[in-house]
């Protein structure tokens, strides 16, 4: 090979391994190649009669296609069988031969052929297909977009894995409805768009659904955000204020909303409600997830976000979380839900705490400005595109000024972040935030701040022992509610996480 190899690692997607390279050089654009056992012309022809018999002897039902938690069941029929013929056809085949042509066959068979290579893959956050003469393209979390070494056969091998898609959801996508939006078993999200409405030929997008998703730990250490500001977060959203998470499109505001969300007291309830299944939170938590559903071939069916949401409010919840807010009707609900006294949770597309307060006040949203007053905190995300880092930008709070006999809304910036340095700076002391917090908890000021170094200390604590993964940071959150001064006193005696966090039976979350 001609050009350089960054970075290579290997994967195993089905029990097979399979390596993949970084590669480039200086002046070149980098791609992502996929280097996995090889199968012989031959091999492959045995394997094509294979799956015409294994087509005519395993008969599937539609409730096996269509209901997730059959096909399991299904895949083990499947693996049975094909081990079988396999078992004929190469008597003397080994067994690790054996399982790759299982899987392979697996992969063709039931689902989306080398792609399932590339979902197991935990660097990728995107997956493309523009057509079969094209190779498919991923975003890499390292090095952004990347073309692959991986080729579709022809046109028709992308329509079979659309077919494949829309079956698990019920749907079709033909001519009269050339475009689909579904999930994976896996939890990502598909979208495909057929040709001739995609010029370039049928074209598939997969967003993949984090299987190890950021937590706390995570943001302070990459210097996301700090854990002087996270604690404030906390004793806000603890208190049960209200947040609005600002930024721009890929800034990171849903993996804040979902890093934030194990600070919630474990016996409340939380509703979220998602266009996209992306919160993934602790396990205690008492949390009910709900997702839009998108019409059928007739217009029928549709469950749409606002549907959800004044549903929501029938459920008796204590938190509302809205993945993302963008008509008026979805404002109006969830800033009379902030007014009713539930604690609301929703990101919004705005660049500054400024600029969120003008796209909420302005058309489309064009919430009246008094309305704001019910937003207890505005964290805004900023992602730097030349260092490809993301960092909360700002952190601020409303205040509700008289000007000229009408009421206006101006920000209080709390916390900002410096490029210079690359810190998140105090700004400005908090006015309404801390005044609310003393009116509905009757802490002083002086309780407030001995609540946050306490927080401060939570978190720091969990850095250096690197407590990261959801369940692990939602067991310390819970720890914290349950007993904060026990919990408190083994961190300052610099307890082991390990004894502090053993033998927490996770049915008793």
């Amino acid at each position: 090979m001609t050009e350089g190899i960054i970075e290579k690692y290997n994967i195993t997607e089905g029990g097979v391994d399979v390596e993949v390279k970084i590669v480039g050089k200086k002046g070149s654009l980098k791609s992502y190649e996929l280097f996995h056992q090889q199968i012989s012309p031959a091999t492959r022809a045995l394997l094509d009669n294979i799956k015409q018999e294994l087509i005519g002897t395993i008969r599937i039902t539609a409730e096996e296609i269509l209901d997730p938690k059959r096909i399991n069941a299904l895949k083990e029929k499947f693996l049975e069988k094909a081990k079988e013929l396999l078992a004929q056809k190469l008597p003397h085949l080994d067994g690790k031969m054996e399982h790759f042509l299982t899987m392979t066959l697996m992969k063709e068979m039931l689902g989306l052929g080398d792609i399932e290579i590339l979902l197991g893959d935990p660097f990728l956050e995107e997956i493309i297909i523009l057509s079969a003469n094209e190779p498919i393209r991923v975003f890499h979390k390292k090095y952004g977009w990347l073309a692959t070494n991986v080729f579709l056969r022809d046109e028709m091998q992308i329509r079979d894995y659309f077919n494949v898609i829309a079956r698990r959801v019920g749907r079709q996508i033909t001519t009269l409805t050339p475009l689909l939006d579904a999930h994976l078993i896996t939890g990502d999200r598909a979208n495909a768009v057929l040709y001739p409405i995609s010029s370039k030929g049928n074209t598939l997008t997969i967003r993949k659904f984090a299987r190890d998703p950021w937590t706390v730990t995570d943001f302070i250490k990459n210097k996301t955000c700090s854990a002087e500001t996270f604690a404030l977060i906390w004793l806000a959203m603890q208190y049960e204020a209200n947040v609005l998470i600002s930024g721009g499109t890929g800034s990171g505001k849903t993996s804040l909303l979902n890093v934030c969300m194990p600070f919630i007291p474990p016996n409340h309830r939380i509703i979220s409600i998602e266009d996209t299944r992306e919160l993934m939170l602790p396990d205690y938590l008492f949390w009910s997830p709900l997702t839009t559903r998108q019409p059928n071939p007739e217009g029928k069916g549709e469950v749409g976000m606002i549907d959800l949401l004044i549903n929501s409010l029938r459920m008796r919840p204590d938190r509302i979380v809205l993945g993302e807010m963008r008509k008026k009707e979805q404002a109006e609900v969830l800033f009379e839900a902030m007014h009713t006294g539930h604690s609301v949770y929703a990101t919004v597309h705005a660049d500054s705490v400024f600029s969120t307060i003008q796209r909420l006040t302005n058309p489309p949203i064009e919430v009246p400005a008094n309305l704001l007053m019910a937003v207890n905190l505005n964290v805004v995300m900023f992602r730097d595109r030349r260092r490809n880092i993301r960092r909360v930008y700002q952190l601020g709070e409303y205040l509700l000024q008289a000007d000229e006999g009408k009421d206006n809304i101006k920000p209080n910036i709390l916390y900002r972040w410096n490029p210079a340095n690359d810190q998140l700076v105090a700004h400005q002391k908090p006015i309404r935030l801390f005044e609310e917090l003393s009116r509905h908890t009757g802490l002083s000021e002086g309780e407030i701040n001995n609540d946050l170094k306490e927080k401060k200390k939570v978190f720091e604590w969990m850095v250096k022992h690197d407590i990261r993964d959801v369940n692990s940071v939602g067991l310390v959150m819970k720890l914290y509610y349950l007993d904060s001064e026990e919990l408190i006193k083994q961190i300052n005696q610099n307890v082991d996480p390990k004894v502090i966090l053993k033998d927490r039976d996770k049915s008793k979350w």
